[in-house]
């Protein structure tokens, strides 16, 4: 059962002050999400490389204990740290990239909110207007 108060609020002083309540609610929060993404981020990271360098560690283990050859042709070589090269760029390259969108977004969401703004003010000059000139009328 809901309790009724003694203040006498209309409809759209309600919903102003739950809009807020649950805005601030997700200010609240957003840090939060923004740790635990990079949190998860770097886990996963730390993983993927904790499996790679085991990986090599092992096989460089095992090379080692079967007296296995493990010098390669400098073109070999070459064409490794070639493609390392190339797996770098592509990760700085989508880095530039989701700087760019995230930028862009930023501007758009700055655009939007501003002409939100200009509409909400045509839009109160109308509602002025009409009111106006229903006064005139009754």
């Amino acid at each position: 059962m809901v309790e009724t108060t003694d203040e006498s609020e209309d409809i759209f002083t309600e919903c102003k002050k739950n809009t807020e309540r649950f805005f601030n609610e997700i200010d609240k929060s957003s840090p939060v999400y923004h740790q635990i993404a990079t949190d998860i981020q770097k886990s996963y990271l730390d993983a993927w490389k904790n499996v790679i360098n085991s990986s090599i560690a092992l096989q460089q283990e095992y090379a080692a204990k079967t007296g296995m050859n493990v010098s390669m042709p400098e073109e070999t070589m070459k064409e490794i740290r070639n493609m390392m090269e190339r797996a770098t760029k592509a990760y700085q390259n989508q880095n530039k990239f989701v700087f760019d969108s995230t930028e862009t977004s930023k501007k758009i969401f700055d655009i939007f909110n501003e002409n939100t703004k200009i509409l909400g003010s045509l839009n109160k000059n109308m509602v002025e207007l009409m009111a106006s000139s229903m006064k005139k009328h009754s």
